[in-house]
């Protein structure tokens, strides 16, 4: 998440925020190949020893929890490809969501009409962020963790009050 003010000359307009959110990932590629490779080996060292001891039939199974657990980070690996930008400039806040399989969705609102609102929880702090502008409510954030949601919602605000003020850029 980045904010700052940015001039894009191909719009030709200030850029008051900026945000590319991702899903968090716990292992990247390599962690991933080493961690396969050490459920592996035990799988393997484990099963050998039940072949040993006669029961060869169990011998098979020791690769079903390595190929459930290979599956499993598959899943995680595809859908964190998905992404979401956010972007604030005087005239408009854009909002692109990426999902985890390709598929685009953009809304462009006018900041000057656009209400930020959350869904709270007494203990685990705010769950959900949604962005209102007339009658529409979107969901945005929910990759961010609830401190994380925190930070972002300050951030926005901040750019959608300096929007509301009528920021222009002036080149010199």
């Amino acid at each position: 998440m980045t904010a700052g003010n940015d001039f894009d000359p191909a719009t030709a307009e200030l850029t008051l925020f900026s945000a590319l959110l991702t899903p968090h990932r716990s292992l990247n590629r390599t962690g991933f190949l080493v961690l396969m490779a050490f459920l592996s080996l035990i799988s393997f060292a484990a099963g050998v020893v039940f072949l040993l001891m006669g029961a060869w039939p169990v011998f098979g199974f020791f690769g079903l929890d390595v190929l459930a657990i290979y599956w499993a980070f598959r899943i995680n690996f595809r859908r964190a490809r998905a992404c979401e930008e956010i972007l604030v400039t005087p005239s408009e806040l854009r909002l692109r969501r990426v999902s985890h399989r390709g598929h685009v969705a953009e809304w462009v609102l006018n900041p000057l009409w656009v209400q930020i609102d959350q869904k709270a929880h007494a203990e685990f702090g705010i769950e959900k962020l949604y962005l209102v502008s007339r009658g529409r409510r979107i969901a945005i954030a929910s990759f961010l963790g609830p401190d994380e949601k925190a930070s972002f919602i300050k951030a926005l605000n901040a750019a959608l009050q300096t929007a509301r003020r009528g920021v222009t850029y002036n080149p010199v």
